[in-house]
């Protein structure tokens, strides 16, 4: 018997969604999707929708042309249940059905003030190291793929978990969690301006690591 969400997600999100892939170096655009279905967020493969009928539930449709869900469900398939992690509940051909975590991004945290107690980060740690041990790549993890529920650190982007090279993302946040996030630092609240000057000096420097490591391999 199909659940009642999959024949919601069947019948009236899927023909009526429109999302367009119009960069492959940008997040995919969503033109049109039904009420009262809400947009919970795009990212470079997919658009991530939920229904106000099923709230514990969030569906995952990928853009015309973008690659990755074959990846993303081995991904999933190899996490299995995880407290840090969500959980695929159905595979469709260009959808997945994934367990919805609630909680607030760490790149939001420091937009609204809120305290990040380390546990967060441990946690975070905990499971990446999971990941690994299930023959993973964690890859792509930054504060925004992040979150905080209750003091406790939950993952919410794997789609790149299949990728081969290593990415450091997640250990600069660490690094600079610890030298930068001081205790007079985490009630304050950090404008978008700033949080994005800092996304994108950290870009550049990126580059340039990469180019000071390739020129010295040669």
């Amino acid at each position: 018997m199909l659940k009642p969400w999959l024949i919601e997600i069947q019948h009236h999100l899927l023909p009526n969604l429109e999302i367009h892939s119009e960069d492959p170096f940008e997040p995919i655009v969503v033109h049109v999707y039904p009420k009262p279905w809400r947009l919970v967020g795009s990212g470079n493969y997919a658009a991530v929708l939920m229904h106000p009928s099923y709230p514990d539930v969030v569906v995952k449709v990928y853009a015309p042309g973008r690659p990755g869900i074959e990846e993303e469900i081995e991904v999933y398939k190899r996490i299995g249940k995880h407290p840090a992690f969500s959980e695929c509940l159905h595979a469709g051909e260009n959808f997945l059905v994934l367990r919805r975590l609630t909680g607030v991004t760490l790149y939001n945290c420091l937009q609204r003030g809120l305290a990040i107690p380390r546990q967060v980060i441990t946690d975070i740690d905990q499971a990446l190291d999971y990941a690994v041990s299930r023959g993973l790549n964690p890859h792509d993890v930054h504060g925004k793929n992040v979150m905080m529920l209750d003091g406790r650190g939950l993952v919410v982007d794997v789609s790149d978990f299949m990728k081969t090279e290593y990415c450091p993302m997640w250990d600069d946040l660490k690094n600079a969690y610890d030298r930068f996030y001081y205790p007079w630092v985490r009630g304050m609240r950090i404008p978008g301006f700033a949080l994005n000057v800092v996304r994108k000096s950290y870009r550049k420097w990126k580059r340039f690591r990469r180019a000071r490591g390739t020129s010295r391999s040669v």
